[in-house]
C-alpha cells in the first residue's frame, strides 16, 4: 500500500468514525437525518416557570392615572436629581436586543431605538447633553431589581405599567401603547392565540407576556427565555410554534426575519412607562414634565416616525393621581 493510499484509507476511516459518533452508533444510511436536537440558547425554561401571584387579593389600581404631576415649570430640583447631576450622567437600564426600541446597531456598536431616543430627551433636559447617559444592558427579568437596588436611575425597556409592579417601583405616565399579539413562521396556519392550544409559545422571563400566555383560554405551553432574540432562535429552529408578546417587539422581529408574520388581533392592553425607584419622586415628576413637553412640541411624533412604520398616532395622554 502506497503512502498516498494509506492516507486516503485513514481519512475514510476517520470520517466513518465521526459519522458513527454523531448518530450514536453506526453511520446513518443514505436519506436518514441524524436524530439530534439543535442547541438551545442558555436559560430556556420549557415549560416556563410562571411566578405565582402574590398572596391575598390581586392589587387594583388605575394604571393610566398612577403617576405624579410635574412641578410648575418642571423644576429640576430634589435629592435624586442632585445626585444624578453630581455624578454627571444619567444611568439607564435598557434592552439591547429589541429591534426598533432598544438594540445595538451592528454598524456603529451603539444602542439605539425608540426608548433610547426618549431617555436622550431626559438627559438633554437635565444636562443640556443628550449623550450624558450610561446605558446598562438588562434583561426583562432584571428591570425591577436594578431599579430597586439603585443600580440604575430609571429603566426604559418596553415595560408595561401594572398594578403589581406599581407596588415595587414607580412609573412615569404612559408614553407608548402596545398590545400582545402572536408571531409565527410565514407558512404557519395559526391565526392567533386561540389556535395555539397545547403548542409551545415563547416569551421573555419576567415579562407580562409569559403570564398572559399561561393564562390564555386555549392553554398553550409557555416557554421562557432570557432575551427576546432567543425566542426568535427557537422559532427558526422549529422548537416552538410561536412567539407572543407586545406587537411593538414583534414588529421588530418580523422586520429582521421576513420568513415570519404577525397574526391575530391584540388580546391585551400594554401601556409603557419609564420605571424609577419608589422614593425618587423628584425624578419622576421631572421625567413626566419632559414627556409632557415631548407630546406637545412634536418630539414624540418625530421619534415615532424615525423608528416605527405606518401613520404616526397621537401620543398617549398623560394621567396623574395628584
Amino acid at each position: 500500500m502506497t503512502g498516498a493510499r494509506q492516507i486516503r484509507v485513514l481519512v475514510a476511516s476517520l470520517l466513518a468514525g465521526l459519522l458513527a459518533g454523531c448518530s450514536g452508533g453506526a453511520a446513518p444510511s443514505v436519506g436518514r437525518t441524524p436524530s439530534f436536537a439543535p442547541p438551545r440558547p442558555v436559560g430556556v425554561q420549557d415549560p416556563a416557570q410562571i411566578p405565582s401571584a402574590p398572596a391575598g387579593p390581586a392589587p387594583t389600581c388605575d394604571v393610566r392615572h398612577s403617576s405624579l404631576r410635574p412641578e410648575p415649570g418642571n423644576s429640576a430640583s430634589g435629592p435624586t436629581l442632585a445626585k444624578i447631576r453630581e455624578r454627571g450622567r444619567l444611568v439607564v437600564g435598557v434592552d439591547q436586543n429589541t429591534y426598533l426600541f432598544g438594540y445595538r446597531d451592528p454598524a456603529t456598536g451603539q444602542i439605539v431605538g425608540f426608548d433610547i431616543d426618549v431617555v436622550r430627551e431626559i438627559a438633554a433636559a437635565i444636562f443640556g447633553n443628550p449623550n450624558a447617559i450610561q446605558f446598562t444592558a438588562i434583561s426583562s427579568a432584571q428591570r425591577i431589581p436594578t431599579v430597586q437596588s439603585g443600580q440604575v436611575d430609571l429603566v426604559a425597556d418596553t415595560m408595561t405599567i401594572t398594578c403589581e409592579r406599581l407596588q415595587q417601583v414607580a412609573f412615569s405616565t404612559d408614553y407608548f401603547d402596545a398590545g400582545q399579539r402572536v408571531l409565527v413562521l410565514r407558512d404557519s396556519t395559526v391565526t392567533g392565540i386561540g389556535d395555539l392550544g397545547g403548542k409551545k409559545v415563547c416569551a421573555a422571563a419576567g415579562s407580562t407576556s409569559i403570564r398572559n400566555i399561561a393564562a390564555a383560554a386555549s392553554r398553550p405551553i409557555p416557554v421562557s427565555v432570557a432575551d427576546w432574540t432567543d425566542c426568535m432562535v427557537l422559532l427558526q429552529q422549529g422548537q416552538i410554534a410561536a412567539i407572543s408578546t407586545d406587537d411593538t417587539i414583534l414588529l421588530g422581529m418580523a422586520a429582521q426575519d421576513p420568513n415570519t408574520k404577525l397574526v391575530g388581533e391584540r388580546f391585551t392592553d400594554e401601556p409603557y412607562g419609564l420605571a424609577v425607584h419608589k422614593n425618587a419622586n423628584d425624578l419622576l415628576r421631572f421625567v413626566n414634565g419632559v414627556l409632557e413637553r415631548m407630546r406637545s412640541d412634536g418630539t414624540w411624533a418625530r421619534i415615532y416616525a424615525t423608528w416605527l412604520p405606518g401613520q404616526v398616532p397621537a401620543p398617549p395622554p398623560a394621567g396623574y393621581r395628584d
